[in-house]
């Protein structure tokens, strides 16, 4: 159930309001926007009356919200949730690319990777430090050695840093060391560390998983949230169909459908999206034509070579045609890259 309180109500109706809620056993979520406060009521609502809430001062009307989903639902927060990033800003009219190797492999391979991405218009460096992988006999990444790294980038770059995070135990040490924990596709449903990054506030790159629905991530999200971090971030990267030209068939009508469901800014990646590097760049057109916050890349210096996901890894120099390309689609939207 949302409550929407009128434009002009005050501090105390609105406590009056909350303090209500709280007594019948729920609890009570603020999101005041530049026009007026809604105040959603977290909890099983079966045999609540709308009507009571109605005979107190300050409310304009209260309604169910349809979804689910309520802290992600856009009856709960109209307006689009910007999240700040070490002066990064997602969820504006400005398009922030995230671009570098899937895994960290070396010191160098790190650094080459952070040097390109940035000097092509990257605004924040990806990394994968621990790597869950089909085969146990896959690389696993470098783990703590590779989160050193990782900072040591962004320290010689200014790049804040995505990386993944792969077990609740693992999210205070991850948070050390990176800004934006990634919840990975094959962990999107893992309800223990959905709830583990909830209870931070670092910003949090929601991966959708490769079978799952639209509802299915935005419940995920539920959880972050329902723990008390709004700083979510939902990402697009394709799902498995019975295709097999693709390595995942990337889901462009997610974008907008997602925008239209929730307040969350929205990250398309064409690099898990086709697994395909030479469609990498027209699957990123596309998803900034569909209404993308956001781009995340995977770029290596040496493909060939890479330890994982060769196949969908620009190089460097490839990546930096993307960015001209998608900066002519942002741009003929009003929005910038």
């Amino acid at each position: 159930m949302v409550i929407v309180m009128k434009h002009h109500a005050s501090a105390e109706e609105i406590g009056r309001v909350v303090a209500r809620i709280q007594e019948l056993g729920f609890k009570a979520h603020l999101s005041s926007g530049e026009e007026r406060t809604i105040i959603g009521i977290i909890g099983d609502e079966r045999g609540l009356e709308l009507d009571n809430f109605l005979m107190f001062d300050g409310v304009e009307r209260a309604m169910r919200v349809l979804h689910p989903f309520k802290l992600a639902s856009r009856d709960f927060h109209p307006e689009d949730t910007v999240i700040r990033i070490n002066g990064i800003v997602v969820g504006s009219k400005s398009i922030p690319i995230i671009a570098g190797p899937c895994s960290i492999e070396s010191r160098a391979q790190l650094m080459e990777s952070a040097h390109a991405v940035k000097e092509a218009g990257a605004k924040m460096l990806r990394g994968g430090a621990f790597k869950p992988r089909t085969s146990p006999y896959s690389f696993q990444g470098m783990g703590l050695k590779g989160l050193e790294l990782l900072r040591e980038a962004r320290e010689v770059y200014g790049l804040p840093t995505v990386t993944e995070v792969m077990s609740p135990g693992d999210v205070p040490l991850v948070e050390q060391y990176a800004d934006v924990l990634q919840v990975g596709a094959r962990n999107m449903q893992n309800f223990a560390l959905l709830n583990a990054v909830g209870e931070t506030q670092a910003p949090v790159l929601l991966k959708r998983g490769m079978m799952s629905t639209i509802e299915e991530l935005v419940m995920a999200a539920e959880y972050i949230l329902s723990k008390g971090n709004p700083r979510v971030m939902l990402c697009e990267r394709g799902i498995r169909t019975y295709e097999t030209m693709t390595r995942n068939t990337f889901d462009v009508n997610a974008i907008p459908v997602l925008k239209s469901l929730t307040h969350l800014p929205v990250i398309a990646d064409p690099s898990h999206g086709t697994g395909k590097w030479e469609l990498v760049t027209p699957i990123a057109r596309s998803a900034v034509a569909a209404g993308a916050d956001g781009l995340i890349i995977e770029v290596h210096p040496n493909p060939a070579q890479a330890l994982s996901d060769g196949a969908q890894s620009l190089k460097p120099e490839k990546f930096a045609e993307l960015v001209i390309q998608v900066r002519k689609i942002a741009e003929a939207l009003g929005r910038t890259i």
